[in-house]
């Protein structure tokens, strides 16, 4: 039997999945790292946190694995997007990664729309110049850390350098790349208008290639340090979403993702390079050749379930959480719930919005809570397929991932909110699987992405809306669209109170 590894490098720890030619999950091994967070608003890491812990849970895994290292034919990867990381001429770090959740660069998001008008960036990037790109977190250390920015050789997205380390290769794919703001998302290039005009030397910019292609092996001393054959074969891989639409399915028009995470994803598969959504949401190359996707998000998804279980019920597990949450009606007798813990992406770009309940009454009880909570979060990702829905594109199959996948409850909430097909698959391992689904066709197990998702993917169970429960729906969606106006200057006036 032959095998591959995929390395999903995620935001609070790296998750390591062996799968063999059956698409089977032979072992799947995770290792958390820390966040470094020296301000209010910023978020670091460590890159040398990644590649310790991804290197322990390889070594973890070929220790208990059964057969021969060598029929581990191939790695490829799958990583948080956006996060910079800076190294010099001996491709030392020169400081540590800024992270896709940092906030601190507002200011050079808007020199960006200053020196390229909003259209022109649409035009080139696809995208807005938000906080968590890494143009603006370049911007930031060339104005705040000058004697870093002059010694940059190359600036890495996270998996980028964390395969350098395996295989001394730099590199970055088309998928990742999209996320920077620095490429021609239409042209598949990086760009050198947007390059010239933020005077930043395009030689820093790595060479781009396809999620699936071959990079190289890994190096001698990192099939010493782990135990792997010194000939495993490694392969670009792709930003997280793009490897989670991958391992999801999402190959074809029609089909969409639905992640809930810590943070949520809409994200809907898109052949033209053309369609214009005006900035409402992004729009990136696919880990697919020549295929794109767009992707609204909800900042707290999952978030908003963690904090309420942190504050109201510390001492319950989410599975008595949400039981019985089914037998509370449509609506949560009357309470709404905005999903903006700390600030919101889709629609609304706004890191000064925050969360409310809108309707609480003596009456209510923590089980209308937790339902309106998982109501609005939901609400917030439909506000993304109204967008798609707005602008021509078909919505008929939706494949959950993450937190939004386990709960019967919130699967058929999710159908009748989305007014939309759910398919439930039988492993919801997403970008880790896309990652794999990379490196099985790198090595030519398949002859594409798709013919690998008919045999690595299964569908298992079908939620369809219930007519009933979608007009009711609609009708608490058109409150809940009204609640961001009408407490956002409210929001602002409260900022200054805040820690």
């Amino acid at each position: 039997m032959k095998y591959v590894i995929g390395i999903d490098l995620g935001t609070s720890a790296v998750k390591v999945l062996l799968t063999n030619q059956k698409g089977e999950v032979c072992k799947e091994i995770s290792k958390p790292y820390p966040l470094i967070q020296l301000k209010s608003g910023y978020s670091e890491q460590d890159p040398e946190e990644w590649v310790k812990k991804t290197t322990e849970a390889l070594s973890e895994l070929v220790q208990q694995f059964e057969g021969n290292p060598k029929e581990i034919e191939g790695i490829s990867f799958s990583g948080q997007m956006h996060g910079l990381v800076l190294v010099g001429q001996d491709n030392e770090l020169l400081r540590h990664a800024i992270l896709w959740n940092d906030t601190r660069t507002t200011k050079q998001c808007q020199e960006i729309y200053d020196i390229v008008s909003k259209e022109k960036l649409l035009e080139i990037t696809k995208n807005p110049a938000l906080e968590g790109f890494t143009l603006p977190k370049l911007l930031w250390v060339k104005e705040h850390e000058r004697n870093i920015f002059e010694k940059i050789a190359y600036f890495m997205l996270p998996k980028d350098y964390l395969r350098y380390r395996l295989t001394g290769k730099i590199h970055s794919d088309y998928s990742d790349a999209a996320g920077t703001l620095l490429v021609d998302v239409s042209k598949k290039m990086w760009s050198n208008e947007m390059c010239e005009l933020f005077a930043i030397d395009k030689s820093i910019c790595p060479p781009l290639v396809e999620s699936h292609e071959y990079i190289g092996t890994i190096t001698p001393e990192f099939a010493n340090e782990t135990g792997l054959f010194e000939l495993t074969k490694v392969f670009a891989g792709g930003a997280d979403n793009a490897c989670g639409a991958i391992g999801s399915g999402i190959l074809s028009e029609g089909k969409t993702l639905c992640s809930i995470g810590t943070s949520g994803v809409i994200l809907s598969y898109e052949e033209s390079k053309n369609r214009n959504f005006d900035g409402k949401v992004h729009y990136f190359n696919h880990g697919k050749e020549d295929a794109y996707y767009t992707m609204g998000v909800t900042l707290a998804a999952g978030h908003s379930l963690e904090w309420f279980k942190r504050v109201f019920a510390e001492n319950e597990d989410f599975d008595e959480l949400l039981d019985s949450v089914d037998r509370i009606p449509i609506g949560a007798n009357g309470l709404i719930f905005t999903p903006y813990l700390v600030g919101e992406r889709t629609p609304h770009a706004d890191s000064s919005i925050r969360a409310s309940f809108i309707g609480m009454d003596s009456a209510h009880t923590k089980k209308d809570f937790v339902r309106a909570i998982l109501e609005g979060i939901t609400f917030s990702l439909n506000e993304s397929i109204h967008i798609f829905r707005e602008n021509g594109k078909e919505i008929d199959t939706i494949v959950p991932i993450g937190g939004g996948s386990k709960n019967e409850t919130w699967l058929q909430m999710q159908a009748d909110i989305f007014d939309s097909k759910i398919v439930k698959l039988s492993s919801e391992q997403g970008p880790g699987m896309g990652a794999v689904m990379l490196a099985a066709y790198g090595c030519g197990w398949f002859e594409s992405l798709n013919q690998c998702a008919d045999v690595f993917i299964e569908p298992i169970k079908i939620y369809q809306p219930v007519k009933e429960n979608v007009e009711k729906y609609k009708a608490l969606f058109t409150i809940y669209r009204q609640v961001y106006s009408q407490t956002k200057i409210l929001n602002e006036e409260l900022k200054s109170f805040r820690k």
